[in-house]
Parts: C-alpha cells; sequence; structure tokens
C-alpha cells in the first residue's frame, strides 16, 4: 500500500506542468509558496492534485485526528445598520419589526438552558444593532462568566466590535481590554469576508475595511487571546482576490501567532441582493479548502463549517485539508439555514460527528475552543455513545 507521503511525491514527480510540478516541490519540501503560486494552484490545479497535497499537509500536521467541539450559538439580534449584499440574515433597523432583538434575560436563559450539560463554547455573534452597544454587552459577558465561569466566550465579529467600539469613543486597544476583562476570551473569525477593496466596496462598502479587521485581531493576539479567520468565496471575486485575503492573513500570523484556525465559507444566493450569482460547484468548494490547506502553512487548522457545506460535503473536504468541522452547534444558529444553507436544521449530536468522522476513516478528537483535547473517541464503542444521553 502507497503511503499518502510516497502518493504525493510520486504524483509531483510526474506533474507534466512545469509550474505546478516546481510549486509542489516547494510544498513537499516544506517551503512557503507565493501569491503567484497561490493564484497558480487555482487556475491549474486539478481537484485530485490539489486534493492529494492539501491531504499529505493535513496528514503531516494532524495525522488522521479530525477536531469538533460542543458548543451553541446566542444571536442577539439580525437587526443591522449595515447592509451587505450577500447577506440573507440580517434586516435593516428601520425594518426592525422583521428581526428580533433579545434582551440580556433573554440570552442568559439561552445559557442556563445548557446548565448540566457539557457544552464548552458559546459562540455570539449576530446584526450590528445601535442600542445594543459596548456597555450592553460587558453586562452580558460578566452575567455569562457569574453564571457559568468555565464556558469559553468566543464573540464578536471586527463589524461589531469596529461599531461598539466607535460609538463608545474607546480606541481599540482599549475597547479590547474592556472586553477581554469582561469575559471575552476570543474572537470568532467572520465579518472578514474578502478584504481587497474592489470586491469589499461591491459587497459591503459600508461596514469595516481590511485594515480595520485585521487591527482588530491584532489587538486581541497582543492581549494574549486567539482569535479565527474566514473568507467568504464563491461570488464576484477572482481567484487572486482570495489569494490576497489569505496572503494578509498570513503576514499577520506571521507577526502574532494568534490565529487557531482559518474558515473558507461558501457563498449562499437565497433571499439577498446576489440571487442572480451561481453558488459554487462542490468541486470548486473542495478546491477552496485544498488550496487554503496549501497555502495558509502558519495557520494550524482548516475548518469546513458543516451547517453551511452540509453534513456530506463536510465529510469529503476532510480529505481536502480539513481537520476541523465545527461543532454540535445544537440549533442554536439562524446565519445559514436563512441564507439556503444545505442544513435547514443545524445540530448534530457528539454521536452523530463521532459518527460521521468515523465513516471516512479519522479519528474524532473532541476539542476546547483552544485546540484542548477534551476527549479522543477513537475507541469508544458507538452503542456506549447512544446510550450516553449527554451525548445525543
Amino acid at each position: 500500500m502507497i503511503s499518502v507521503a510516497s502518493g504525493a511525491a510520486v504524483l509531483v514527480a510526474n506533474t507534466p506542468d512545469t509550474e505546478l510540478r516546481k510549486i509542489g516541490e516547494k510544498i513537499l519540501n516544506k517551503e512557503r509558496i507565493s501569491f503567484e503560486d497561490g493564484v497558480i494552484l487555482f487556475e491549474k490545479g486539478s481537484l485530485s492534485w490539489l486534493g492529494t497535497l492539501a491531504n499529505w499537509m493535513r496528514e503531516e500536521k494532524h495525522g488522521n485526528k479530525t477536531y469538533f467541539n460542543r458548543n451553541f450559538h446566542i444571536e442577539p439580534t439580525n437587526v443591522c445598520v449595515f447592509s451587505c449584499k450577500f447577506c440573507s440574515y440580517s434586516r435593516l433597523y428601520a425594518n426592525r419589526e422583521e428581526g428580533w432583538e433579545l434582551s440580556i434575560d433573554q440570552m442568559m436563559h439561552i445559557v442556563k438552558s445548557y446548565d448540566g450539560k457539557p457544552v464548552t463554547e458559546v459562540h455570539i455573534v449576530g446584526g450590528v444593532h445601535p442600542k445594543m452597544n459596548l456597555a450592553f454587552f460587558l453586562e452580558l459577558l460578566r452575567a455569562i462568566k457569574a453564571h457559568r465561569p468555565d464556558l469559553h466566550i468566543k464573540g464578536f465579529t471586527p463589524v461589531e466590535l469596529d461599531y461598539m467600539f466607535s460609538k463608545a469613543k474607546v480606541s481599540v486597544e482599549e475597547g479590547m481590554r474592556m472586553a477581554k476583562e469582561a469575559g471575552l476570551d476570543s474572537l470568532p473569525g467572520g465579518g472578514a469576508e474578502i478584504f481587497h477593496p474592489e470586491i469589499r466596496q461591491q459587497i459591503c462598502a459600508d461596514k469595516v475595511d481590511a485594515d480595520g479587521w485585521l487591527h482588530i485581531h491584532k489587538a486581541a493576539h497582543q492581549l494574549g487571546m486567539h482569535s479565527n479567520a474566514t473568507l467568504l468565496y464563491g461570488h464576484i471575486e477572482k481567484f487572486w482576490h482570495r489569494i490576497d485575503h489569505m496572503d494578509r492573513l498570513r503576514k499577520l500570523q506571521d507577526e502574532t501567532g494568534g490565529f487557531n484556525t482559518f474558515i473558507p465559507l461558501k457563498f449562499r444566493n437565497k433571499d439577498n441582493d446576489m440571487s442572480h450569482v451561481p453558488e459554487s460547484t462542490v468541486i470548486e468548494d473542495m478546491r477552496m479548502y485544498a488550496v487554503s490547506r496549501l497555502y495558509m502553512d502558519n495557520f494550524p487548522h482548516i475548518k469546513a463549517y458543516w451547517p453551511m457545506l452540509g453534513r456530506q460535503n463536510a465529510q469529503l473536504s476532510l480529505s481536502f485539508g480539513v481537520n476541523d468541522i465545527d461543532g454540535t452547534i445544537d440549533d442554536s444558529t439562524k446565519i445559514y439555514a436563512m441564507a439556503g444553507s444545505e442544513e435547514q436544521s443545524p445540530t448534530m449530536s457528539t454521536a452523530d460527528l463521532v459518527s460521521l468522522i468515523r465513516q471516512v476513516n479519522r479519528q474524532p478528537i473532541e476539542r476546547g475552543t483552544l485546540y484542548n483535547v477534551i476527549r479522543d473517541y477513537s475507541d469508544v464503542a458507538m452503542q456506549e455513545l447512544i446510550a450516553d444521553p449527554l451525548l445525543n
């Protein structure tokens, strides 16, 4: 049986295209590929070629380990002052009767509904509501930590934070310090979309720009916090826009080392101002994951967000560089269901996730938000998983 490493080496050696072969040799030698190399991968790399190398790199970093966590989401509001053209989720403040606005008591009710359940993370992301200011969210953070100190709070995109800090008239550094002291543990990756202004001006012109997004994550990293990063792909961007986006992230990671995970997010065209733009195919989705793994060499993890891709496609991505498929979610997110994602009721139990990962001969590892191993499920019998009410 040919090993993954041997298979990748044979593939590269027999690549007829000189440019691709040279890039493949760099990858196998663990040398950084360039901006131009990244564009060539998108333009010339076949799915099988990219997948073989991305899987080799994934297994070099993680073996067969595939991570997930037990988490739930709180979405404080879908009312938003911004009008991103790709968004199917938000309702403009002027039309807020069509949306929802949760009070701190209502959000704490959600948190308390998980008392006694072994969740490790709450993910808090929503629209940008003018009345939900920095003071409001600092109070929420303190309330969550007072109730459940061990629950990791991953919350707020730079889009939300930039608005909060500007309205409160505090600097990014001061605002991040205040949020951390109130209980914020890490940042999710949202709001990045596509960094290049050529695209950003067309799809989300009125919210924080690339420099602002990166500044907030850098400030978090300087406080010792970790964060994730996303890229919204498959709409009007070109391949070089994707590489430009990833390159900016890679440079900041070289500087701070604070990013845990890179998450490509598939554009969905239901009920938004870009409904005329066709969605990417599954083949293009897998190519995106593979190139991400190959280009983002200093990012430890590549995640496929299963509620957006669907369970089977997330499972498939584990052969294209992905080593994390997010968490249980517990039917607590509406963002992607409203955009027409594959999963209209996004919830999977621990047993479901373990089974999905095992079906493709990967090793299921429950992690904390910062990738501390909570439990290795490799040798746990499915009967035990199914019988345990806390895992279903």
